[in-house]
């Protein structure tokens, strides 16, 4: 998930009430109590209702429209809020909130069919904001606008692969069928009954259905692009008003049974999410207690590091978990010179990874050195699996200069680094771009708006190509706790779009595609972990892929919120649950 989504985070965590915390220490009433207790358990357990949630975030969204969003914080958001789908994660703490649990489906299907057949069934009782009764032409309508790829231009695209199977479906908006709902392999017999048929197992398909991507859409409030001002909620809140790059307020959706939803508390009456405010201001604010939480989740900038970390007061109220991110560079093989591959292994040598490192605040605030694209979090990662021997975090300036050589740029060569225009990104491209003069490489800075960073500016290969983007930086977590989950997109040949492309690097490998294929087709867990550390090997020795950190991020949160805990699914704090005591 493009800086993301979905983080599955290999953190063990305990429930609140009277019990032994990770650390050997007691546990109260409120839960566990200090520097990353949010980590450990629920810190400040309630069901108060009451009360508006504060939060806030620098960027613009990429899209509030749920089949387009591609934003870890923007799932946490829609799935705590007001997007419902068929599956969703547990909502708890440690392992346990990997699970998948029903939401708008009664239970979660045994596959039928060797693994190609997935039967669903609605519960009662389900409906949009306007009181329609949910139904599964919805849920069919709403996962066929994700290949209406004239309006849903990003978001993941793993169900038009799953669910096309030739029939080269046109998407919602140009279906020739009279009630749009011409998609062959998922059918609806009935208003509470979808059934999905694939051509060929898939081991990871139940993780898809719990996306906001499989969300229910109505077709009569379908108005295309202009859905994400308002998308009809299924949740326990809808938008009161959304003033695009400003301001959005929740309200109460009083069509919500919470009798049909086991996962979300919907503890405040009101949720207020300012957008666009400047990161120093954030932090700001969050020390003073004029917000709950930045809901970016990617940490404070390094300036206020120390206020917390240094301050016992203020250091009680924060966490720094391991993310489940990978925080890279991803190198073009279409912008010359990185078409050779001497010139990309002589920037895998030349990068100093602890300066890159120490731009996000160093391995308490900022993260362990990476050394591959498969991050802790997830089965099949091997840090032993070190192409280019980067462990140490140091430039290997020598070794850089001989690749250099081989693609015949001896003294170096000019190219463009992309990256979003945020604090701590700029000063993480200042130290790529200071890594590459060192070996002779100038590097110009090419700052772009965060909202359209990985859709349209690194996401959109003709703009890499034109632009001469050969190092762009980048941020990747899971959309769901499995290799797959984390890998696919950013390395299989299939998966380049023209716009919403995750494959940044264009990286095709006829052998990384085959594995890919004969990964989805092996249920066995550690078998499946077993192919995908062979094409995660390959992705290291193709070098178009530069790792840096395994990310995590010191998060500051307001001593007033209540039910605060980090959810491994997305590797943040679960907004949904949350509640405030004022």
């Amino acid at each position: 998930m493009a800086g993301a989504a979905a983080a599955a985070l290999a953190l063990s965590a305990c429930g609140g009430g009277s019990s032994t915390d990770n650390n050997g220490g007691e546990q109260g009433k409120n839960g566990p109590s200090g520097f990353d207790a949010a980590i450990k358990g629920v810190v400040n357990p309630s069901d108060k209702k009451g009360g508006t949630l504060k939060l806030t975030i620098h960027d613009n969204p990429d899209s509030l429209d749920p089949q387009i969003a591609y934003y870890a914080n923007e799932w946490n958001l829609m799935k705590g809020f007001f997007v419902r789908t068929l599956l969703a994660n547990d909502t708890k703490p440690g392992a346990d909130g990997l699970k998948l649990v029903p939401d708008l489906a009664t239970e979660v299907p045994t596959p039928e069919d060797g693994g190609k057949k997935y039967t669903f069934h609605l519960k009662p009782g389900v409906k949009f904001e306007d009181g329609s009764p949910i139904t599964s032409k919805d849920i069919k309508y709403g996962i066929e606008r994700v290949f209406a790829t004239e309006v849903v231009n990003a978001g993941p695209k793993y169900l038009v692969d799953l669910l096309d199977q030739g029939q080269k479906y046109p998407g919602a908006y140009k279906d020739s069928d009279p009630n749009k709902l011409g998609l062959k392999s998922v059918q609806t017999p009935d208003d509470t009954t979808i059934v999905f048929t694939l051509d060929k197992p898939n081991s990871d398909f139940l993780y898809h259905m719990q996306m906001p991507v499989s969300s229910p859409v109505q077709r009569a409030k379908d108005n295309g692009t202009q859905y994400a001002n308002h998308p009809q909620s299924t949740g326990p809140y809808k938008f009161e008003s959304y003033d695009q790059g400003k301001k959005l307020t929740l309200v109460r959706n009083d069509q919500w049974d919470p009798k049909t939803d086991p996962v979300r508390k919907a503890l405040p009456d009101r949720v207020e999410i300012t957008y666009g405010t400047a990161v120093e201001e954030i932090d700001n604010e969050l020390l003073a207690g004029e917000v709950d939480l930045d809901i970016a989740q990617t940490g404070v900038q390094q300036g206020s590091q120390p206020k917390i970390l240094l301050n016992p007061d203020k250091k009680q109220n924060a966490d720094a978990p391991v993310t489940g991110f990978i925080r890279y560079v991803a190198i073009s093989t279409k912008v010359a010179p990185f078409d050779n591959i001497h010139c990309r292994k002589a920037v895998q040598y030349a990068l100093d990874k602890t300066a890159m490192q120490t731009a996000r605040g160093g391995a308490q605030a900022g993260g362990e050195i990476a050394t591959n694209m498969l991050p802790p979090t997830i089965n099949g990662h091997d840090d032993a699996d070190d192409v280019f021997n980067t462990k140490s975090g140091k430039p290997q300036i020598d070794k850089a200069k001989e690749e250099l050589a081989a693609c015949g740029k001896p003294n170096g060569f000019e190219t463009v680094i992309a990256t979003r225009n945020t604090g701590k990104e700029m000063k993480t491209a200042e130290a790529l771009q200071q890594s590459m003069a060192a070996v002779g490489i100038t590097a110009r800075l090419d700052p772009q708006d965060a909202s359209l960073y990985f859709r349209s500016i690194i996401g959109a290969p003709s703009n890499v190509h034109n632009k001469g983007y050969g190092l762009m930086l980048a941020g990747w977590g899971a959309d769901y706790p499995s290799p797959a989950g984390f890998l696919q997109v950013i390395v299989d040949s299939r998966a380049i779009f023209e716009s919403g492309n995750n494959n940044y690097a264009e990286l095709s490998d006829p052998s990384v595609d085959a594995l890919i294929d004969q990964a989805a087709a092996e249920p066995d867990p550690q078998k499946n972990a077993e192919i995908w550390k062979q094409i995660n090997r390959k992705v290291s020795e193709s070098a178009t892929y530069m790792p840096f950190t395994y990310d995590k991020a010191l998060n500051y949160r307001n001593p007033r919120l209540t039910n605060v805990y980090i959810t491994q699914y997305y590797g943040q704090v679960d907004f949904g649950n949350l509640g405030v005591m004022s």
